[in-house]
């Protein structure tokens, strides 16, 4: 699930420093590392070093991973549509709101960076 997590925020997101990445989908940096490690060898991802800061790493989809997510992620939304169909609207924007929240709350709680997509 981590793996997935990595790939879908690339792919909506695009580009990110590796440290975006973690502090978006939750986990400590040792996960995040061992993660991008595992979708590089699978050719999902790479790593670019930044052209202004070389301190910074960034995390980019592969040509391959981005077929993948355009293979897999319509299906994924169509089951999250089907999990949540016995919700009306309304409990949607709150399971949405209330899960935003929650997200927000355990990144301060970490002392994990907000940016302003959050």
């Amino acid at each position: 699930m981590t793996e997935f997590a990595v790939l879908e925020v690339l792919y909506h997101k695009g580009a990110l420093p590796l440290g975006e990445i973690r502090d978006r989908i939750l986990v400590t940096g040792a996960s995040t590392t061992y993660v991008v490690n595992k979708l590089e060898e699978r050719g999902l991802m790479r790593r670019r070093t930044s052209a202004e800061d070389q301190r910074i790493v960034f995390g980019e989809l592969t040509a391959k991973g981005r077929t993948l997510l355009d293979e897999v992620f319509p299906a994924h939304v169509e089951r999250l549509r089907h999990v949540t169909a016995g919700l009306t609207v309304s409990q949607k924007r709150d399971v949405s709101r209330l899960l935003r929240a929650l997200s927000l709350h355990a990144r301060r709680t970490t002392g994990e960076r907000i940016t302003e997509d959050d």
